[in-house]
């Protein structure tokens, strides 16, 4: 029952009050007068209705210590919790939420909170520092407050900036630290599993081997001989080397990992660099081996397989590694006093040891004989100087350079051949050839290859077209360079052989790189070059081709006449191209594509190219003449009647063309060749520079102009379209009997 409200029922608040200041609730900023005291309290201190302390910072009870601040008491003094929380995954099968764990460190010194997410291998999320070290605050209505180390405690949920942190766990120190602040540790809590983590481990252990690899382990031979090196002493004899002599080498084979490295002792005033290192360390084979395949070493060999390659398909291992291929390294058991060792290619024979070595063979093999190999020897003959071997180091004229001086020169190139042989104008003195693979291979038979052979350099250039739908990709297959032939040594002390123009013609078969090559065809280009150089091409020349036949046939004239009758019984003197090569073929079956081919290109049928209309050249000349502007034909008279000194109007064709030239007449070369040559000349070859000049001048005689076709660039050449080999489909053997036996025949 309440008392009421009369004198002496009622208690004075102000009794024993001895504080009546007022708070500063009212300010002026910006000119604006404004309550800027909300949180300050009323008359004396005293609380305001409904008014609440808002702790700034955690509030730690005072003990017997010392009092020093949070910042000093607690420095480097961090609480962690164990927590997790929950995110939605949307529109995906595998899993409809993940479970995320993370760590919430609380630093007592400053009440910063720092959230860190550990990473996982292969998540695709950005993990690590979630939220960054700082005073967080608390969600609304409370977001003016911050946490502190009340708000924390195992089994709590916490809002982090939207994000519901679930407590579920704290070490041995945050355990005894709230213990001591009185706070009742509440019991621990596991983390719920993840289900795509489950996912993706129960995935990874279905792809788990069910027979793993065989390991070696080497961690034991390491720990027990790490830093232990055996040092030898050897002698390699370099005399037979140009400017070679004998050389004192220092083997370190190091015990740890039964490797090898060879340092070499220079003397004083011996006129060599003093290189760091000889050999640089690794295993030393005992033998030299060419580069093996991928795919060939391998840690296991397959005996047998059953069923479908690929999925689906059983396999059985061989146990005993019958078919695997294996590499002799040196070990420490092949170092012996006067072993001699194979050091890629160089013979090192062991002459001494040290101490530790000594003591190493006679304590694990038993040695007790250590007599040194005496190397030294007096004065030795003069030799016979011979190259070295190729070392594998850049080209082989490179490398030969290099031992011809001590300032190595780089190789001279063939600068005249190059100037003669580099394309000019419309002549690209490229040789190109269509080729195909020489494979049992089904994908590889279909495929189709340009070979180019460019003569100024003698380089190969391969290029697959591409086609289509075919799974291949086209581009370049051999970059230009020269091309070694096959079946010749690595390493030896005379110069390889490469491709040269005269071992590349139709059907012949080539091996660039290990490929082998069948030429089918060539282009036109191609073969008006080599049967213009019969000299370097054998197998387009008529003359030895004709006297091989003729050597053939023999004199079986009436036989021979008789055999080309019945395959045309029109009597009209003419073959097919088919028929002509099956006889060829039947006559002499050692013939090549190439020879064929320029037999039946010799005595083909070929209708006669249409001679150059002066009238069309002289209008093209015009036309390019009118796109320029150019009118100095005035000056041209003047300059060629300066140089005709007889005063005879002609002049030799290159003295016109230089003039020309030296006026800048905007005309190629090749067209001004062309106009040259169908200008009038006398018996001496000298045109008549007027004429030209006249005919030229599109000012004073003009020339209607005339359509024209350019010529077609055949850089995109795939070879020759059967449909469009006009030029040897008919061949005339009567003329070629005629060259076989006579006219009388």
């Amino acid at each position: 029952m309440a008392l009421p409200f009369l004198p002496g029922n009622s208690f004075n608040k102000n009794l024993g009050k001895t504080k009546y200041h007022l708070s500063h609730h009212f300010d002026t900023k910006n000119d604006v007068t404004m309550m800027v005291g909300e949180e300050r309290p009323g008359i004396g201190g005293e609380l305001l209705r409904g008014q609440k302390v808002k702790p700034r910072s955690s509030v730690f009870p005072r003990g017997n210590g010392s009092n020093l601040p949070a910042w000093v008491a607690f420095d480097r003094q961090v609480m962690c919790f164990d927590a997790f929380f929950q995110e939605a995954v949307h529109e995906k099968r595998e899993e409809q939420f993940r479970v995320r764990n993370c760590k919430i460190y609380f630093y007592l010194e400053d009440d910063s909170i720092q959230v860190i997410e550990p990473r996982t291998k292969n998540s695709q999320i950005p993990q690590g520092t979630l939220i960054r070290r700082h005073r967080v605050p608390k969600p609304p209505p409370n977001d003016d407050e911050f946490y502190t180390i009340e708000d924390f405690n195992v089994g709590k949920e916490i809002s982090l900036y939207s994000k519901v942190f679930k407590i579920t766990n704290c070490d041995e120190f945050t355990r005894n630290f709230l213990r001591k602040l009185g706070v009742k540790v509440n019991v621990p809590d596991e983390n719920p599993a993840d289900p795509y983590t489950k996912y993706r481990k129960s995935m990874d252990e279905s792809m788990q081997a069910l027979r793993p690899y065989e390991k070696h382990d080497t961690l034991k031979q390491f720990l027990d001989h790490d830093r232990q090196v055996l040092r030898f002493f050897c002698y390699w004899d370099d005399t037979d080397s140009m400017f070679g002599d004998p050389r004192e080498m220092v083997l370190h084979y190091f015990l740890a990992d039964d490797t090898i490295e060879i340092r070499e002792v220079i003397s004083p005033n011996s006129g060599r660099d003093a290189a760091p290192m000889f050999l640089k360390r690794g295993k030393l084979p005992k033998n030299i081996e060419s580069l093996r395949q991928p795919g060939e070493i391998t840690d296991r060999t397959v005996l047998n397989v059953f069923g479908p390659t690929g999925h689906g398909g059983r396999y059985i291992l061989d146990s005993l590694k019958t078919g695997a291929v294996r590499t002799d390294f040196y070990k420490d058991s092949d170092l012996t006093l006067g072993s001699v060792l194979n050091v890629w290619g160089r013979k090192y024979i062991i002459c001494d040891l040290d101490d530790f070595t000594k003591e190493y063979y006679r304590t694990k093999y038993g040695i007790e004989d250590f007599n040194t190999v005496s190397y030294k020897k007096g004065g030795y003959g003069g030799v016979e100087r011979q190259w070295p071997p190729y070392n594998g180091w850049g080209s082989e004229e490179d490398s030969l350079c290099s031992c011809m001086g001590l300032l190595p020169k780089p190789p001279k190139r063939d600068f005249i051949k190059f100037m003669e042989k580099d394309r000019r104008g419309l002549d690209s003195n490229v040789l190109r050839f269509l080729a195909r693979m020489d494979t049992s291979k089904p994908i590889d038979q279909d495929r189709r290859f340009i070979i180019s052979y460019f003569l100024s350099d003698d380089t190969i250039l391969v290029f697959e077209p591409p086609v289509r739908n075919s799974g291949i990709i086209g581009g370049k297959f051999l970059e230009r360079t020269r091309v070694k032939k096959p079946e010749q040594p690595l390493y030896s002390t005379q110069m390889s052989e490469y491709y040269l123009s005269s071992d590349l013609f139709v059907g012949a078969r080539v091996i660039f790189n290990s490929h082998v090559f069948l030429l089918i065809d060539a282009d036109e280009y191609a073969f008006r070059y080599m049967e213009s150089c019969p000299h370097e091409f054998p197998k387009a020349n008529i003359e030895s081709i004709i006297n091989r036949l003729r050597g053939s046939v023999g004199k079986n004239k009436d036989e021979v006449k008789s055999f080309f009758m019945r395959n045309d019984p029109e009597g009209s003197g003419v073959l097919g191209y088919d028929q002509f090569v099956s006889l060829l073929k039947q006559v002499d079956s050692s013939l090549t594509d190439q020879e064929i081919m320029t037999l039946a290109r010799f005595y083909s049928e070929r209708p006669s190219e249409d001679a150059i209309d002066s009238r069309k050249l002289f209008a093209i000349i015009q036309e390019q003449l009118r796109k320029r502007n150019y009118e100095g034909f005035s000056k041209l008279i003047e300059d060629c009647q300066q140089h005709d000194q007889g005063k005879q109007g002609f002049l030799d064709p290159e003295t016109v063309r230089t003039v020309l030239h030296a006026h800048h007449v905007p005309l190629p070369d090749d067209l001004l060749r062309a106009g040259i040559a169908m200008t009038p000349a006398n018996e001496r070859g000298e045109v008549q520079y007027s004429a030209l000049i006249n005919q030229m001048n599109w000012r004073d005689a003009p020339v209607p102009p005339m359509q024209y076709q350019p010529i077609v660039d055949d850089s995109q050449w795939q070879g020759t379209n059967q449909s469009n080999k006009i030029s040897v489909s008919r061949i005339c053997y009567n003329v070629l009997l005629e060259d076989f036996f006579g006219k009388s025949s």
